[in-house]
């Protein structure tokens, strides 16, 4: 069977986590061999970011959403949300600097109302998963990232474990 492209895509707001969260989790993820999908390091110019960022999602086996003060304000990061949850994937909730109270999906008269209510939908589901909180003021840094890889990787391995019985059942 042909592994994927990437097993984790972790889903965050760049102008929030690129630099911090999002790209540390990313940087330890590869150093113990988890293939991961995060858009700056995968994509390069000319890709059509959609299409790569949904074939990735759908590929994946885990889902890491970064939670920010500003992730709501983004489409995209709606978008890949939704997508996560509407493809069944296991999902991690990293709430980073924010409340799971705070993340509200605003209509700012640009989005359709299906979407709208799809967004509202993934957000919802994805608030009441247990997660991670992290303070980047107070919290150490280290014992997120610890943390944060550990619950991945648990996921991953609980993911892989279902699909071998799975295929077993089907056999």
């Amino acid at each position: 069977m042909a592994r994927p492209a990437c097993e984790v895509f972790i889903n965050h707001r760049g102008i929030d986590t690129k630099r911090n969260m999002a790209g540390l989790l990313y940087d330890r993820l590869t150093k113990v061999g988890v293939r991961s999908f995060l858009d700056s390091m995968n994509m390069k110019p000319g890709d059509r970011l959609f299409d790569h960022i949904d074939r990735a999602i759908l590929g994946s086996k885990v889902g890491v959403a970064v939670f920010s003060p500003r992730y709501c304000d983004s489409y995209f990061c709606l978008h890949e949300l939704a997508l996560l949850m509407e493809s069944k994937k296991r999902v991690v909730p990293i709430f980073y600097d924010v409340k799971p109270s705070q993340l509200v999906v605003k209509d700012n008269g640009t989005c359709p109302s299906k979407e709208l209510r799809r967004f509202s939908f993934a957000l919802e589901e994805a608030k009441y998963t247990v997660g991670l909180t992290f303070d980047p003021l107070k919290g150490n840094w280290s014992e997120m990232l610890r943390d944060a890889s550990d619950a991945v990787i648990m996921n991953l391995v609980e993911v892989e474990e279902e699909e071998r019985k799975r295929m077993k059942r089907k056999l």
